[in-house]
This record gives structure tokens, sequence and C-alpha cells, in this order.
């Protein structure tokens, strides 16, 4: 199958190379010149504008995006709609908002042109082991894209959740998910490393792997991490957060729906960003005030 593709970032070029042996045609297309210039493998084409991705590909196109949420996605639609033509299908692989999601598919069936959100999980391992997809839109589209999908994904890796939005409010819960858990690794790994014991963390996260009702990818990850690192003595202890945390949060708010331990690893996160925050000077102060505790001084 031929389908065109635009951001040939970490994962938006592994998705390229996963399809290509597969026997699908992809034209693809990135900002960096040199990341296009990387993929020669059989069956790709690389353009250099949007305009000769569209050309490339023969009617009904079907197009890939894998850009920033928010204005990147915008602006890339903006920059393709001239192109189009009745019956060309957009799909959204990024982590969308599935509200704006809602809207862009809303707006763009106005000009005839179809619109997917597919929520990709995977990172830099879905190359190899393949990528967890969850995807929104209409049948037909889904239906008409499955070879794609079937190629990406692993064994029984790929859904159809429902109308347009369902796919990114899918992945979107997926990602608040992995925000607590990670919070709850992280927490009992920092027991362990403050402990009066000389604990080995690759082997104990190893141990963990074998059987016990925590084992997951998260702690094969962290047993690779630990090899490198025994004690992460080269990181600081900064966490960003990407959005879908924030989003799966506020959502919560919206619908009623308690959610404590997403909330509390989404400002764990920010937390972690100040070294000197003013919540704790402010609490060490009042500390002081009522009980003459010793407080640290700048």
């Amino acid at each position: 199958m031929q389908i065109g593709f635009i951001g040939l970032g970490r994962m938006g070029a592994n998705m390229v190379k996963r399809l290509l042996p597969d026997g699908h045609t992809v034209v693809g297309y990135d900002r960096d010149a040199e990341v296009i210039a990387s993929l020669t493998q059989k069956g790709f084409q690389g353009v250099t504008d949007l305009y000769s991705l569209v050309t490339y590909l023969e009617k009904p196109r079907a197009i890939w995006m894998m850009v920033p949420s928010g204005a990147p996605v915008d602006e890339t639609i903006a920059l393709l709609l001239p192109h189009l033509a009745e019956g060309d299908l957009l799909i959204d692989g990024g982590n969308s908002l599935y509200k704006q999601s809602i809207e862009r598919a809303t707006t763009l069936k106005k000009k005839g042109i179809h619109y997917m959100d597919v929520g990709t999980s995977g990172g830099i391992w879905g190359l190899t082991v393949g990528y967890c997809m969850m995807i929104g839109g209409e049948v037909e589209d889904f239906k008409h894209l499955d070879p794609i999908f079937k190629t990406l994904a692993p064994e029984e890796g790929y859904l159809y959740c429902g109308k347009h939005g369902a796919g990114h409010f899918t992945k979107m819960i997926h990602n608040g998910i992995e925000y607590a858990m990670l919070q709850a690794y992280g927490e009992g790994f920092a027991l362990l490393e403050a402990s009066p014991f000389d604990l080995n963390m690759p082997q104990i996260s190893k141990l963990w792997n074998r059987g016990s009702v925590i084992r997951s990818w998260l702690l094969e990850l962290a047993e690779g991490a630990f090899e490198k690192d025994p004690r992460l003595a080269t990181f600081k202890g900064y966490v960003d957060d990407s959005g879908e945390g924030r989003w799966t949060v506020l959502e919560a708010v919206e619908s009623g729906v308690p959610a404590p331990t997403i909330a509390a690893s989404l400002f764990a996160r920010f937390s972690s960003r100040n070294t000197d925050a003013f919540s704790d000077k402010f609490i060490a102060a009042l500390r002081k005030e009522f009980g003459g505790h010793a407080a640290k001084r700048t």
C-alpha cells in the first residue's frame, strides 16, 4: 500500500522502516533534509516540500502525520489542504488532545477530506516489537488502512476504538496510567535506595520481572537502565511532561471521575522541577514560626 509520511523523527522514521520491508511504498517529508537522506531503503521516496509529497501520491491519498500536538498539526493541515482532493485521508498519529481531533475531523469533513486519530505507543522500541495503536474515525477508513496497521503493530496490537476522537482519548488515558505507574516504581526504588541495606538495583528489577505481580516492560527497561548506571548518578531528578497527563487529570475533573493517583503523579513531575520551590520555603518558614524548627537559609 502507498502512504505519505510527514515527520520522520524518532518514531516516524522507525515506522517508515517497519513499513518498507513489508512491501509498502512511502513518500516521506521532514524539515531536516539529513533525516530524509538517511532513509535509503527500497520503496522510500523522500521529498523536500509538502506539495511534492501530495503530487507523488496516488488518489485517494493517505497521509500520516507524526508531528507535535497543537499548532504544528494545524499548520501542517493548512499547508496540505490547498493540494488535497475530495476523498483524501489524513491520519494524526501523534499525541493530540482528542477534543481537537474531533474539531479537525468535523472541519475537514465539510471539505470532503477524511480524518483519523491514531494514538500510537511504542517509542523507540516500536521498530522491532511493533506499535500499539488506538484508532478513531470512520470504520471504512479503518478498514482501508488495515494493511498499514497490520504491518506497524504486533499481533493483536491495534484496535478500532470508535468515532473521531476515540483513538486519541484512549491514548490520553493510556499515558495517564503510564504517569502513575512510573511514579509508583520511582517511589519504590527510592525507598530501596534509601534503605540501610546494600541492595543491588539491577538484580532486584530483574527479580521482580520473574513471576512477580508487578512485573512489566517498564521494569525490563529499569533493569537495563540500572545495569548501565546502578545508582542513576548521571541523571538529574527533573521529569518533564508532554501534556497527556495534564489532559487526563482535567478530563477526570470534567467527568467527575476520581483519579487521585494519576493526579499525584502529575504534580510530582511539577515538583521535580523546583529545587527551591516557594511552597517548600513557605512550609519551612511556618514550621520555624510555630515550632521553632531549624530552617535552611540561602
